[in-house]
């Protein structure tokens, strides 16, 4: 008995320990090695990185875009923008990729940062950049998450977000812009390094909000033209890019694999040779012919193989050609697209598409710099401002300086892009901006801007389809989606969506009238 006793006191006093001790017991089952927290200076890197980052993260701009407005062409399959194909992986790729690799770290450094004034600079970002890539989604697609995009840790609520009217979309990107410009402060922690962009200057900071501004009030110019002069005027007066030097790229390193290299150049060239299938628009070509353009030996490489040794390419600029956009290497073959003499070169071995100029391929390394907003969109959206009464500048000033810094800015792919002053003057004069009807000036304004934007296709899709220019020919592939007889006006959702968010993509898709290439955005008043 005495023994039973002593055994019972025992357990009774080990009982009585360990519930005194649960704290401790609970620990047991937590990870001491596992990270528990990360610095948020870091996520907003690794979001910015992925933005323009993997070969995936270009599908939109350069299977789509790029040759939807004939900056590009290619006669293989998978090249669908310019042949009209629906391939829902491609189409849909912006979302898939951004809401869960930009879009949700972006989401989770504003809400850690939200109350803590000393991050108030990556805040600030996080914010501008959030607002920066879902303003280019919406107007990829339309209608998208945007209030709860990113938020599904904060509350089950925003697990199935719905799809805020693009409108809407375009208010609240306005209101986070400029909380975040105004929030921004030389008093709080210094991003650094850690900001792949500017390195920390909060005062090229506040130019790329109001760049972002300038870009959002114009979209709006043929839907709400009050409200876009007012949000326009209110940014270009607040202070937007100087110069080059306030350029809003992305900074990669040559990464051996992975987010930290540039996904444009890596799709174009390093990793898949897409390169050997894309090449330079006939369009675009014989623009630059025409107009004597001192780019276009920095746009085209030459003509050749870009795989053979450069010293076999052509590099004559008046023998550059530009490949047809919307044909396949059979249906080129056909009809009066090429003559029979430019057919029968078509079908020598080992010449095909090879006949046509290449990518140039000094801005197809790992490391160049991707484009978000550059100074010369800037200076000729000022332009057109000026010309349509939106703000009190010289329209000839504006627009000669957006030209002159989109020409110039080459250089920060290679040095032996550099144009002379005379070169680029002369070039300038032969567009006769200043003795240009309105109409006049606002078709050349779009089309330097089309030229400014090559590479940063997405913006160049959606500033084509707010203006009309230039005037692009659409093309007729047999197999066209739906054989439509247009320029696809936006994008198809990610596919995924019908599935995983039914309700709200069914919401979406019946307010925009369809999820179709044909359906057009809330700003696009046609062309």
């Amino acid at each position: 008995m005495k023994k039973i006793f002593k055994n019972g006191l025992f357990i009774a006093s080990l009982l009585l320990t360990q519930a005194c001790d649960k704290d401790k017991l609970a620990e047991l089952n937590i990870n001491q090695n596992a990270v528990t927290d990360i610095d948020m200076s870091y996520l907003l890197a690794t979001a910015t990185l992925r933005i323009g980052g993997e070969y995936e993260n270009t599908r939109a701009n350069m299977l789509y875009a790029a040759t939807m407005i004939q900056h590009t062409a290619s006669n293989a399959g998978y090249f669908s923008g310019d042949k009209y194909f629906y391939n829902a992986q491609y189409s849909g790729a912006y979302m898939e990729r951004h809401y869960t690799d930009v879009i949700r770290l972006y989401s989770e450094v504003i809400t850690k940062t939200a109350k803590d004034p000393n991050l108030a600079n990556v805040n600030a970002v996080a914010t501008i950049l959030r607002a920066f890539d879902l303003h280019r989604m919406t107007d990829l697609y339309g209608d998208i998450p945007y209030i709860q995009a990113g938020y599904g840790l904060e509350s089950q609520d925003n697990w199935f977000p719905k799809y805020d009217n693009q409108k809407d979309v375009y208010a609240a990107i306005v209101k986070d812009v400029k909380a975040a410009r105004d929030k921004l402060s030389a008093s709080a922690k210094a991003l650094g390094a850690q900001d792949v962009i500017y390195n920390g200057d909060i005062t090229k900071w506040k130019r790329f909000a109001n760049a972002l501004l300038m870009r959002v009030g114009m979209r709006m110019q043929k839907k709400d033209e009050a409200t876009g002069r007012a949000i326009f005027a209110e940014a270009y007066n607040s202070g937007a890019f100087t110069s080059n030097a306030d350029n809003g790229t992305i900074k990669y390193l040559n990464g051996p694999s992975g987010f930290n290299r540039n996904g444009l150049s890596d799709g174009y060239w390093n990793t898949y040779k897409y390169s050997r299938d894309c090449k330079i628009s006939k369009t675009f070509i014989d623009w630059m012919q025409t107009n004597g353009d001192p780019r276009l030996m920095i746009v085209s490489g030459g003509i050749g193989d870009p795989v053979a040794a450069p010293s076999t390419w052509n590099t004559d600029p008046a023998a550059q050609k530009g490949m047809p956009n919307g044909f396949t290497s059979t249906t080129i073959l056909q009809g009066n697209t090429l003559t029979d003499a430019e057919k029968a070169e078509f079908q020598k071995p080992g010449v095909g598409r090879n006949m046509f100029s290449m990518l140039n391929l000094k801005y197809c390394d790992w490391e160049d710099p991707y484009y978000l907003i550059s100074f010369a969109e800037t200076e000729l959206m000022a332009a057109e401002a000026a010309v349509r009464g939106w703000i009190t500048a010289n329209a000839e000033d504006k627009f000669k300086s957006g030209v002159a810094a989109a020409i110039s800015s080459w250089t920060a792919f290679d040095p032996s892009f550099a144009r002379s002053a005379a070169d680029i003057n002369k070039y300038i004069d032969g567009r006769k901006f200043g003795s240009a009807s309105n109409a006049d000036k606002l078709r050349l304004i779009g089309e330097e801007y089309w030229a400014a934007t090559w590479l940063n296709d997405i913006e160049s899709y959606s500033n084509w389809r707010r203006t009309g220019f230039p005037v692009l020919k659409p093309t007729s592939d047999p197999n066209r989606h739906k054989q439509i007889n247009e320029i696809p006006r936006r994008l198809i959702y990610w596919e995924s969506e019908i599935s995983s968010n039914p309700a709200n993509y069914k919401a979406a898709v019946e307010r925009i009238g369809g999820d179709e290439f044909t359906t057009k955005v809330w700003w696009d008043g046609g062309n």
